[in-house]
């Protein structure tokens, strides 16, 4: 133990021995920190005492401090796991009392007792509407949707169950195409057909509404659509007797817009007066979008186009549209149909050119969106070549009838044939003067109404300065 005692830890521990030839080496052991050689020292002094060893007290502070904290950190997470433990467990416990809670309910619309059916009903529509899109798949997965819609059937003389039945249905098809799909096929479409005449209106509203959810699928369209629903839709869209409420009546319409989507059944809305009621209600501003957007379906089939064609005054009320500036949606839309059937038809263009559609369209290549001009300048651009037609076809008539005159040598015959084509001329200069003077017309027509924006005087006339810009820009930009 004496030579634990000493200091000489060189000799003792490392077994070294200083050689006079190598005093580099001996150098290199020296420059060992103290505080190292203490802690080898310790260690191996087998538990003897030492002045260079560190104090008990402290060494045991540190040592419980760390157990202290290790401890702590163990609680922690021991804490964790339990409460994510009992989150699952309780997730789990929820799930099931739900489970229970469906199959319950299941197990009362399967009974014969109506009150507790009528009751089932209402408890399926308020679960599938505030407690989401499982419910509503587990609901359906349980069988629910051919109890609902058999309801329809089996208690005809209670409304109260009939209205639960129809607002259970929609609550489930919400958000969900499957059960959207289950609805039909199970034959719910003519269940509520049957129900359409009931003596209470809340009837009919939950079925239009039912319809309208039910026709956004478009795998259910064509079926809606050929069951004899559209006559149903209009007929509460027009509301006669002022029967249906403004939220049927948009809910109404809006399904009929759904349909219209599918071509095969814009024969069946034809059948119909849909159309001249939607033309001559698009002075409606609240409806005027939905209803150009089911003419812009129709119009796309030459059967929706002459529909639409034959209505009175049906082109004067789409270019009326065309000065909605307020509603550029509706601009759009309404120069679409306009561009469709000028595209197709000679004589829609021949009734769009003597109801004045030019200047309208002109001034929506300026103050329109970037969409309703593209398509204002297609309408323009079609109804100049078909102009042009109208010339050419002219000028060759006049040409052929000169060619075809006996040719003399004598100078009455020249004289005759230089007068048709200076008649020509004069046909063609007149048409270039139409033209501008109707440019002309529009661009005042417009400057007018900047400056009435602008809060100036409403008598403001532009100057003949203007007047003359208009007239030289319009020589240089229409020249034929």
């Amino acid at each position: 133990m004496a030579k634990c005692h000493r200091n000489d830890v060189g000799s003792l521990v490392l077994g070294h021995r200083h050689s006079p030839k190598s005093s580099t080496s001996g150098g290199h052991f020296r420059l060992w920190n103290s505080s190292l050689r203490r802690i080898i020292f310790d260690a191996v002094s087998c538990g003897g005492t030492s002045r260079y060893k560190y104090d008990d007290g402290d060494v045991s502070s540190i040592a419980s401090t760390g157990r202290k904290e290790k401890h702590a950190e163990n609680q922690k997470s021991e804490k964790k796991l339990s409460d994510l433990l009992n989150v699952e467990e309780n997730e789990t416990e929820g799930s099931k009392r739900k489970e229970e809670e469906l199959k319950e309910v299941v197990k009362e619309l399967e009974g014969e007792d109506l009150v507790r059916k009528r009751m089932a009903a209402k408890r399926v529509r308020i679960m599938a509407k505030e407690e989401g899109l499982e419910v509503r798949r587990k609901l359906a997965m349980l069988g629910v949707i051919p109890l609902l819609v058999g309801m329809l059937d089996h208690d005809k003389e209670c409304v109260d169950s009939q209205i639960a039945s129809l607002y259970a249905l929609l609550n489930l098809g919400i958000g969900n195409d499957a059960n959207k799909a289950a609805i039909v096929k199970v034959g719910a479409i003519h269940k509520m057909l049957a129900l359409i005449d009931s003596p209470d209106s809340s009837v009919c509203e939950a079925i239009v509404a039912n319809f309208l959810g039910l026709s956004a699928l478009d795998s259910n369209k064509p079926i809606i659509g050929s069951s004899g629903a559209i006559p149903v839709l209009v007929r509460t869209l027009q509301d006669l007797d002022n029967k249906s409420s403004t939220q049927v009546k948009q809910d109404a319409l809006r399904a009929l817009y759904n349909l219209s989507i599918t071509p095969t059944n814009i024969s069946f809305i034809l059948e119909t007066d849909l159309v001249s009621f939607l033309v001559n209600s698009t002075g409606d501003m609240e409806v005027s979008e939905r209803i150009l957007s089911i003419l812009s379906n129709l119009v796309s089939t030459p059967e929706g186009r002459k529909a639409i064609s034959a209505v009175r005054d049906a082109i004067p009320i789409m270019m009326d549209v065309l000065s909605w500036t307020d509603s550029p949606q509706c601009q759009e839309k309404a120069s679409y149909i306009l561009m469709i059937m000028a595209h197709k038809s000679y004589g829609d263009r021949h009734t769009m050119i003597e109801a004045g559609i030019a200047s309208p369209l002109l001034e929506l290549t300026l103050l329109g969106t970037q969409l309703a001009q593209k398509r204002a300048s297609r309408i323009l651009e079609c109804l100049r070549l078909d102009k042009g037609k109208q010339v050419s076809r002219r000028y060759r008539g006049n040409l052929g009838a000169t060619v075809s005159a006996p040719i003399c040598g004598s100078s009455s015959s020249f004289t005759k044939t230089e007068g048709r084509s200076l008649e020509d001329e004069d046909m063609m200069s007149e048409e270039k003067k139409a033209v501008k003077q109707l440019v002309q017309q529009s661009l005042q027509n417009n400057m007018r109404k900047i400056v009435k924006r602008a809060n100036l005087h409403h008598d403001f006339v532009p100057s003949d300065r203007f007047t003359s810009f208009t007239s030289s820009s319009t020589s240089k930009s229409l020249a034929l």
